[in-house]
């Protein structure tokens, strides 16, 4: 089966591979500010999904360079070109002048060749969506959305804080602004089905984005979910289960989709289940080789 994947796309647009350096702007989030919640989602660990973020007592300028430093061990002989991805917390939350002059100092970086600013579907106002818009026009600019779930009970339970039409909404604007839009989704939320995440995943693909990142539940310490596992109120994906399933999800994505993820990284000192996850490279092995062989209309994928 074929997909088209993050490092193809890279490759295909930038000419050589593209390392992202996750950036901590010090933003927070309106379920952790008293806007809507002070707990967050129930999911999220006290980094606010930044948990391999620089420092953001750091410039951005001195993030960028620290992250450089920090990849110089990965890559091959030859410049580095880089993606400033703005992760911690809501990315968009903040006023406008703000935001300006946090993602113009990345962009104006001259190794940087795209900024990716991840953010909630609620949390972007038509004036932000306009300097996005203009950034856009001196190099790429990625938004991402966390959706997570198309259902509201899930949703509810995770304390999202927002209704699906909300993110219906944010998409279009976006894309009617010319930007590249991905999409967060979680497989293995407590209570769904697969039927059920598998809407979420073909609703994503239906919904004019240009990527998807398929992520793992983690259980991570210090979150209510942590609580919620430890109290025996719901099971984790197994190995297999979870492999076959994003087969399933590659088979009923459009084909030129980019595949952002396929697992994602839990912080290996917080992280309480499933324990299978900790070894990333077995779970990439397993999913190139399952991928390879999976069949169209293979257990209903």
């Amino acid at each position: 089966m074929e997909y088209y994947s993050l490092n193809q796309y890279l490759r295909d647009t930038f000419g050589q591979k593209v390392y992202k350096i996750a950036i901590d702007g010090g933003f927070t989030c309106p379920n952790r500010d008293g806007t809507l919640d002070t707990r967050g989602c129930i999911f999220c660990s006290g980094h606010g999904s930044g948990d391999f973020a620089e420092d953001a007592a750091c410039s951005v300028t001195e993030q960028i360079e620290r992250g450089k430093l920090r990849l110089t061990q990965k890559m091959p002989a030859g410049k580095g070109i880089y993606i400033a991805y703005f992760q911690a917390y809501t990315n968009t939350y903040a006023p406008v002048t703000h935001l300006k002059k946090l993602f113009a100092e990345a962009i104006a970086h001259p190794d940087i060749v795209a900024l990716s600013v991840a953010t909630r579907p609620d949390c972007l106002p038509n004036d932000v969506i306009a300097l996005l818009g203009d950034l856009n026009t001196q190099k790429p600019v990625w938004v991402e959305l966390g959706l997570q779930t198309i259902h509201p009970k899930t949703a509810t339970y995770i304390r999202r804080g927002y209704d699906l039409p909300v993110y219906d909404d944010a998409v279009k604007r976006l894309k009617s602004a010319g930007l590249i839009v991905i999409t967060h989704v979680i497989l293995g939320l407590p209570g769904e089905t697969k039927e059920e995440m598998l809407e979420t995943v073909s609703y994503v693909g239906n919904s004019s984005v240009d990527g998807i990142k398929l992520q793992l539940l983690h259980v991570l310490e210090g979150t209510d979910l942590a609580s919620e596992y430890r109290a025996g109120k719901f099971d984790v994906l197994s190995f297999d289960d979870y492999t076959d399933l994003i087969c399933e999800c590659l088979s009923i994505l459009p084909k030129t989709m980019v595949i952002h993820r396929m697992t994602g990284d839990g912080n290996k000192k917080d992280l309480i289940a499933p324990e299978w996850s900790k070894n990333k490279k077995r779970v990439l092995n397993t999913l190139r080789k399952k991928i390879n062989e999976w069949q169209p209309n293979q257990n209903g994928g």
